[in-house]
């Protein structure tokens, strides 16, 4: 009997290699994954893959066309430049750069530009956290242009936050635990230590403010690569200054659990769980939320979770109300 439901190819449309910015490195591209056939503009989510910022690219994905399936928003997996190409700020540029050529193509496309999320993990949860908590800037220093660049829900996953923290949590037999080559010393272009400002502009806590949109953090407590303290940091920060975030901390996942398996090589292979949350369906975790008067709550998490807090946040009543509240102003660093 076949199936009542479309498949991903007959629902799905991909538009592969759109290019959104020039760089002297050379174009930057995005693949757009849209529902088919809607008739009407439909959100959009960006996703940003992982790597340490040095590897990578946005293949290094989840299963995207499901998670159209299951959201009706459009997912856009887009590239940034790595820290071999340019360093830090650079790549907040580009993913900036990606939500203002979304939101301008919103006809071309069938996007609601009112309803763009960011979504990202490991280092790719670093931009989307920073993406988010800039948005309210119409341009950054060092950017080539402005605009709104706003979102108005972030997702993210094991995202480092404190730079200077992680490269000092390194354990000696960890990769990347050589502070000089570390993944973060490679982003800044020198050791967080040493570079103690542009260190201070790639922390998210800088720029937490009561304008950022709703979050969403998880992370697992088994993670040896970046602490779940990190997370938590994050969390608090955000609960303090009056914005919607909730936590999920995974009972004894590692890092990497968004990611597709299959991609990993043997050294990394022993401190990740790439697939696994693919795999298992669901995990048990612990919740906090900035609007619970309880400490936390034994629950679950996986990706049904992620597509519930786009569907909460990007509908068109929620989005209409986030922008009735931004304000764009001009940024002093970064």
């Amino acid at each position: 009997m076949p199936s009542p439901f479309p498949s991903s190819a007959e629902a799905v449309r991909v538009d592969a290699d759109i290019v959104f910015a020039e760089r002297d490195t050379g174009e930057l591209v995005l693949d757009l994954y849209r529902p088919s056939g809607t008739g009407s503009p439909v959100p959009v989510v960006l996703w940003l893959h992982g790597g340490g910022w040095f590897t990578g690219d946005r293949t290094l994905a989840p299963d995207l066309s499901r998670h159209v399936l299951t959201t009706g928003c459009a997912v856009a997996s887009i590239e940034y430049r790595l820290s071999g190409q340019a360093v830090f700020p650079a790549q907040v540029h580009d993913v900036r750069a990606a939500i203002r050529f979304l939101r301008a193509g919103a006809r071309q496309y069938g996007l609601d530009p009112r309803a763009v999320g960011v979504w990202g993990a490991s280092a790719g949860g670093h931009l989307a956290v920073l993406a988010g908590l800039t948005g309210q800037v119409a341009q950054l220093p060092g950017e080539d242009s402005a605009g709104d660049a706003s979102v108005q829900a972030v997702a993210e996953s094991y995202a480092p936050v404190d730079l200077a923290a992680v490269v000092a949590e390194a354990g000696p037999s960890l990769p990347g635990s050589d502070a000089a080559t570390s993944p973060e010393a490679r982003l800044l272009g020198g050791h967080p230590a040493e570079l103690p400002e542009l260190a201070r502009a790639a922390n998210p806590l800088t720029w937490v403010s009561d304008s950022a949109p709703p979050f969403q953090i998880s992370h697992g407590t088994g993670d040896v690569l970046v602490h779940h303290r990190q997370s938590e940091r994050l969390h608090e920060a955000l609960t303090a200054a009056g914005v919607h975030s909730e936590l999920y901390l995974l009972e004894g996942y590692r890092h990497g659990f968004l990611n597709p398996p299959g991609r990993l090589d043997v050294e990394l292979a022993r401190v990740m769980d790439d697939g696994r949350l693919q795999t298992e369906g669901a995990a048990r975790a612990v919740r906090r939320t900035s609007q619970s008067t309880t400490p936390a709550e034994e629950t679950t998490f996986g990706f049904a979770d992620i597509e519930s807090f786009f569907r909460r946040h990007l509908s068109h009543d929620a989005a209409a109300e986030t922008a009735h509240t931004t304000h764009t102003t001009t940024g002093e660093s970064l």
